[in-house]
């Protein structure tokens, strides 16, 4: 699969791995703890002792950044899979059911679409308070409706096809004919969703965080980082550059390897 891929998608593949490793890692990689302050060098610029230089509190930036790596992409990837989760089987049922059940589920998904992303979030958090199962739950609530459409296209298309009129022919369940039947062919528009909609969770997060209502302090996200830069962007622009820059990066990425997975996962393209 790997090879058959093109060259931004690969090079995006490597990026990213190498970011988690780095997330997963983060005591062995960062030099200092996220917490550690050095008084004595507060904003100082990169140099050899702090590659990405130090805050306000004098805590080294480029730490702080492999830490906030793991809070943006546990809040990206986790979000992002609970949704897909709770998308796929609710469009399923809806979809393969059909009828009245199926246009009542679609208009709760209808007037859950309708309600604006941001206020919804900012609503969950407040009520919930900040921190990550505020963050967690607002934007997997917000974002489940999105697959749930998609999966249900996907169900009513596939579900007209003639080998599943021959599964029910054959008397096999209504259970068999959805988790063996049609949830296996609609697997590969399930994986391209998650890597388009991973970024999103990520930048939505990202938002929060640099609105104010992202992770309480000392904990951080890149969105906390580039909120704290953004304070000091006029003489200290090297606190809102690589944290912008790593946010920045790492949406490209997988929108590059969704393209990938996307164009591989094609039946109709000729490899």
């Amino acid at each position: 699969m790997f090879t058959k891929m093109p060259l931004p998608s690969k090079l995006s593949a490597i990026f990213l791995l190498g970011l988690i490793l780095c997330a997963l890692f983060a005591p062995w990689v960062a030099p200092y703890s996220y917490e550690t302050q050095d008084t004595l060098k507060t904003l100082a610029a990169p140099d050899g002792t702090h590659w990405m230089g130090t805050d306000r509190l004098g805590r080294d930036v480029f730490s702080r950044m492999v830490y906030g790596a793991r809070v943006s992409l546990f809040i990206g990837v986790f979000t992002t899979l609970l949704a897909l989760v709770i998308g796929t089987v609710y469009g399923a049922v809806s979809g393969y059911v059909g009828g009245k059940t199926d246009n009542v589920m679609m208009r709760i998904v209808d007037v859950v679409f309708a309600l604006p992303d941001l206020l919804m979030i900012i609503l969950i958090i407040v009520v919930l308070g900040r921190g990550l199962l505020g963050i967690f739950l607002a934007l997997t609530l917000v974002s489940w409706v999105t697959v749930a459409r998609l999966v249900r296209g996907e169900v009513l298309r596939i579900k007209e096809f003639a080998y599943i009129e021959a599964a029910r022919a054959i008397g096999a369940s209504h259970r068999r004919i959805v988790f063996y039947e049609i949830l296996p062919n609609i697997l590969g528009v399930l994986i391209v969703t998650l890597t388009f909609r991973i970024p999103v969770a990520i930048l939505a997060e990202s938002t929060l965080s640099f609105i104010g209502l992202g992770i309480a302090p000392p904990f951080s996200s890149w969105g906390t980082l580039a909120n704290d830069g953004w304070t000091a962007i006029k003489f200290y622009p090297h606190l809102i550059l690589f944290p912008s820059l790593a946010i920045f990066l790492t949406i490209l990425s997988f929108n590059f390897l969704g393209e990938g997975l996307r164009d591989w996962l094609d039946p109709r393209k000729i490899n």
